[in-house]
C-alpha cells in the first residue's frame, strides 16, 4: 500500500536522483598549475568557467525547480480564487517591475529590459511555507496556517515576516548557519586543533547571543578576527581565530592560515589562499581580473596583521596528564613577518632585495601601510576589513543565496574585487562578475546604512516580490535566466530542517544529548530540536545514519551541501526515524498525528494530513488517491500508510 501510495500522490527519486547527477561532480579547470594544493579535492567551487568546461551542467538549479515543479503537478494551483482563500493580495497583480525597493527595482528593471517575463507570485500557502522555513528552519503550525489564509489584509505577509525573525526558532536556524559559516565544530583535522566540547558550547554561545541581543554584524566581524583573553571555554570568540592555527611549520604558516580565513569568511576571497603560495600570475589569469596581477607580497602584507599573535594551550589541572585544556590568545607588540622560512605548508619566503620582513597592508582597496608596533594589529585587520565596502557586499551574497539558491556572485567564496563596481566596468574581455551588478552594490550599501543590521537585511529580502515570485513558470523556461532570478528558485531542505518537520509534524517529538554539564558532571546537556544541536555532529542510532544522508557536513573536512541523492530517498522510505512517526504511538509517549485525527470524516483526515506535513490542501488527483486509500482495509492503517507518502513526496523535502 505505501509504494502505491507513493506512486499515485509523487515520489521523490526522479527529483533527487537529477539532482545528484546535475550538481555532483569535478572538472578540471583550464588553468596552469592545476596540481596546485588550491585547486585540490573542491576545486569546482572555485570557478564557474572550470564548472562549464566539460559541459556538465550549468543551472543545475533550474533542472531541479523544474523537475520538482513537474512531480508536484497543479498542488499550489491554478485555480487561486479557490485555492487561496481570504483575498489575498498575492494574485492581485503580475510583477511589472514598478517597485521602488532596491530589490525588485533591479531584478525586475533587468528583466523588462531583456524582456523576460517573470513567474507570478506564489500563493499563501506556498509563502508561509517558505518564508517559515527559511527564516527559522520549521514548517508552520496548522493553525497559524488556516489564519493566514484567511486573514485579508494587504500586510499580511510582512506582518508574518515580523513574527517569524522575532521568533527563538529564528535565533536557532540562524545560530546553526553561523555556526557552519564559522566552523564551529570540537575539533579542526588539519591543524589538529581540539577545542572540547567547552570551546565549542562556548563559541555556540557567543553566536547564539550575538543574534539574540541583535549585535551588529561588523561587530560580530571584529569582534572574531581581534579576540584576545585566557580561557576559550569562558570567552567563545576566541575560539574562531584558533582554527588558524598551523602546526609542524613556521610561525608565517599560521599567520597565512588566519589571513586567509579572515578574507574567505569575510570578503568571500579565497582566492587569497592561492596567493599565499605564488603570484596570481599563471594561477588565476582565467579566474580572477585581480588575481592575475596580485602577488605573494601583497598577500604577506594581510598576513602581516597576525604575526603579534600568539595561541597557548592551558591545561587547568597541569598535574594529571593529558587532561583536556583551552586556550588564550595574546599578542606580542613589535613582532614582524619574517622572510626567512625554506620549510612548511608552503614554498619559502626569502628575502627581497634587502627586504627582510613584511610591513602590514591591506591588500584590497590601496589602504596605507600599518606601523608593525601598533598596538594590537589584529584590531587594525578587523577595522580595515569591516570598514572595506567589499565585506558588506559579501555579507550581503552569503545572505541573498540562503534565501535565493544562488547568489549574486556566485561561487560566493570567489569574488573579483576588479570586476564588481557596475559605475566602472572591466575592461575587455573581462565581464561584470554579479548577476546584477547595480543590485548588489545597492543591497551592500543598505546593509551599511542599517547599521550593519542581519535582521533588517532578511527582512528586505523576504518582503520583496522579487522572493515572492512563484517556483512554477507559465510558458518555456530558458534555464540562462536563472542568474536573473526570473522564478522562485528551490532548495532541498538542511537535514536538520527534514528531522525537525517529522518530529513536529508527526506529534512525536524528540530530544537530543550532547554531552555533559560542566557545571554538574551528572546533568546531560539535551535539547529538544535538531536545529539547537551546537554542531552537526550527533553520531546516534538511526537519526544520525538519516541526517548524514542529506550532506549535514561536519564544518570540518565536509561542507553542508543540499544536492540530492537515491540514497536520501531510500532513507526517507525506510528509516525507523520516519515510519515509527506515521504510527500510533506507543504507550507513554504522545499521540501521534493520525491518532489524534483518526475520528475525523474522510475529507477532513486528507485536509489535517496535507495542511500539517505539506502546509497546503490536496489538489483534485491527490484528493481522489487519498480517498481511496482511506476506504481500502484498515482505516488507521491506510492514514498511516498516507502519511508515510506525504513525508516521502518531493515538496516535503524541497523548499519552494
Amino acid at each position: 500500500m505505501q509504494s502505491k501510495l507513493l506512486f499515485i500522490i509523487g515520489g521523490v527519486l526522479t527529483s533527487l536522483s537529477v539532482w545528484g547527477q546535475a550538481t555532483h561532480h569535478q572538472d578540471v579547470l583550464a588553468v596552469e598549475h592545476s596540481d596546485c594544493s588550491y585547486f585540490g579535492k573542491d576545486r569546482a567551487a572555485f570557478s564557474e568557467a572550470g564548472l562549464n568546461a566539460r559541459g556538465r551542467q550549468r543551472f543545475a538549479l533550474s533542472t531541479l525547480t523544474e523537475s520538482v515543479m513537474r512531480e508536484m503537478g497543479s498542488a499550489s494551483g491554478p485555480d487561486v480564487s479557490n485555492f487561496v482563500p481570504g483575498g489575498s493580495r498575492t494574485y492581485g497583480q503580475q510583477a511589472t517591475g514598478s517597485s521602488s525597493s532596491t530589490i525588485d527595482s533591479n531584478i525586475y528593471g533587468v528583466l523588462k529590459a531583456q524582456n523576460i517575463q517573470p513567474a507570478a507570485k506564489s500563493n499563501d500557502y506556498e509563502f508561509i511555507r517558505r518564508v517559515t522555513l527559511d527564516l527559522t528552519g520549521k514548517v508552520p503550525q496548522v493553525a497559524r496556517v488556516k489564519a493566514f489564509i484567511a486573514d485579508s489584509s494587504a500586510d499580511k505577509r510582512a506582518k508574518y515576516v515580523d513574527e517569524l525573525l522575532a521568533s527563538d526558532a529564528w535565533v536557532d536556524k540562524w545560530t546553526q548557519y553561523f555556526g557552519d559559516q564559522f566552523k564551529n565544530t570540537e575539533r579542526v583535522t588539519f591543524n589538529g586543533l581540539v577545542r572540547y566540547a567547552n570551546g565549542r558550547e562556548a563559541f555556540y554561545d557567543y553566536i547564539k547571543s550575538a543574534l539574540v541581543t541583535k549585535k551588529p554584524y561588523d561587530q560580530i566581524a571584529r569582534e572574531l578576527i581581534s579576540a584576545e583573553g585566557g580561557n576559550s571555554w569562558d570567552q567563545g570568540e576566541l575560539n574562531w581565530i584558533l582554527a588558524g592555527r598551523v602546526i609542524n611549520g613556521p610561525a608565517q604558516d599560521t599567520y597565512d592560515q588566519m589571513a586567509s580565513n579572515v578574507a574567505e569568511t569575510f570578503l568571500g576571497m579565497s582566492q587569497l589562499n592561492c596567493v599565499m603560495c605564488h603570484n596570481g600570475r599563471g594561477h588565476l589569469d582565467t579566474l580572477s581580473l585581480w588575481g592575475k596581477s596580485a602577488t605573494r607580497m601583497d598577500a604577506w602584507g594581510m598576513s602581516a596583521f597576525f604575526a603579534p599573535t600568539n595561541m597557548a594551550l592551558v591545561r587547568p589541572d597541569p598535574t594529571v596528564n593529558n587532561s583536556p585544556y583551552y586556550w588564550n590568545v595574546t599578542s606580542t607588540r613589535g613582532r614582524t613577518y619574517a622572510l626567512n622560512t625554506t620549510t612548511g605548508n608552503r614554498p619559502s619566503r626569502a628575502p627581497v632585495g634587502t627586504q627582510n620582513a613584511v610591513v602590514p597592508k591591506y591588500p584590497f582597496g590601496g589602504a596605507a601601510a600599518v606601523p608593525a608596533s601598533t598596538l594590537n594589529l589584529r584590531q587594525a585587520a578587523a577595522a580595515a576589513v569591516t570598514s572595506d565596502f567589499q565585506f558588506a557586499r559579501a555579507s550581503v551574497n552569503y545572505m541573498w543565496k540562503e534565501f535565493f539558491s544562488r547568489g549574486l556572485v556566485d561561487p560566493v567564496k570567489m569574488f573579483d574585487p576588479a570586476r564588481l563596481d557596475p559605475d566602472n566596468p572591466p575592461p575587455a574581455p573581462w565581464t561584470l562578475q554579479p548577476s546584477n551588478a547595480k543590485l548588489l552594490k545597492e543591497l551592500a550599501q543598505d546593509f551599511v546604512n542599517s547599521g550593519y543590521d542581519l535582521k533588517a537585511l532578511q527582512r528586505q529580502i523576504v518582503t520583496s516580490d522579487s522572493y515572492q515570485m512563484s517556483s512554477r513558470y507559465d510558458g518555456v523556461w530558458n534555464p540562462s535566466w536563472e542568474p536573473l532570478h526570473a522564478r522562485k528558485l528551490v532548495r532541498r531542505l538542511w537535514a536538520e530542517e527534514i528531522i525537525d518537520a517529522v518530529a513536529q509534524t508527526s506529534g512525536l517529538p524528540t530530544s537530543y544529548t550532547f554531552g555533559v554539564d560542566s557545571t554538574d558532571p551528572k546533568k546531560l546537556l539535551r535539547v529538544d530540536w535538531a536545529m539547537q544541536l551546537p554542531s552537526p555532529n550527533l553520531r546516534s542510532g538511526d537519526i544520525a545514519g538519516l541526517m548524514d544522508a542529506f550532506f549535514r557536513g561536519d564544518r570540518d573536512e565536509n561542507d553542508r551541501r543540499t544536492d540530492g541523492s537515491d540514497l536520501q530517498a531510500l532513507s526517507m522510505m525506510n528509516s525507523t526515524f520516519v515510519t515509527n512517526r506515521t504510527k500510533s504511538a506507543a504507550a507513554g509517549q504522545s499521540i501521534s498525528l493520525v491518532r489524534q485525527n483518526i475520528t475525523l470524516s474522510d475529507d477532513e483526515l486528507i485536509n489535517t494530513l496535507f495542511l500539517t506535513v505539506l502546509s497546503r490542501l490536496p489538489n483534485d488527483a491527490e484528493r481522489t488517491s487519498s480517498t481511496v486509500a482511506l476506504k481500502s482495509g484498515n482505516r488507521l492503517t491506510a492514514a498511516e500508510n498516507l502519511t508515510w507518502a506525504l513525508y516521502n513526496k518531493v515538496d516535503f523535502l524541497i523548499n519552494y
